[in-house]
């Protein structure tokens, strides 16, 4: 049996915000990846002030992670955003990366936690997965 993911009627709708409000698994690989941060491979801080930006390339390296446990972006079931100074006009820009990686009907869950400040003061967010893969 594989990943269902549940957004029931009884839950707001939060497909167009990018995460799904349940996932269950069938027994499988676990992968759980310590938080990822918007440096690159040089630790150098890809989109400085830019929150999507930094989303966004905190989201390639859970990708690159990912890869090297030989899981993909959709073997992901939950997520923990890390959001540093986290208000609502902020919103939009995670909304967006987050739509713009986990396409379709099926992105995984997700918590956003408002932080005060990450190992960096130049990071803006963090992203922390878990992903189970099937059939292994």
């Amino acid at each position: 049996m594989p990943k269902q993911h549940l957004n029931p009627p009884d839950l707001f709708p939060s497909l167009q915000y990018g995460f799904s409000q349940i996932v269950t698994t069938p027994p499988g690989k676990m992968v759980f990846m310590s938080g990822q941060v918007a440096w690159d491979a040089q630790q150098t801080i890809i989109g400085e002030q830019d929150l999507k930006a930094q989303t966004l390339q905190a989201l390639r390296n859970v990708e690159k992670g990912l890869s090297a446990a030989g899981a993909k972006l959709t073997d992901v079931v939950s997520m923990r955003l890390y959001i540093v100074d986290y208000a609502s006009h902020k919103a939009q820009q995670i909304t967006d990366a987050l739509n713009e990686v986990f396409e379709g009907e099926q992105p995984p869950t997700c918590t956003w936690i408002g932080v005060a400040a990450l190992a960096d003061e130049n990071f803006l967010i963090e992203i922390e997965v878990m992903a189970v893969i099937e059939n292994v």
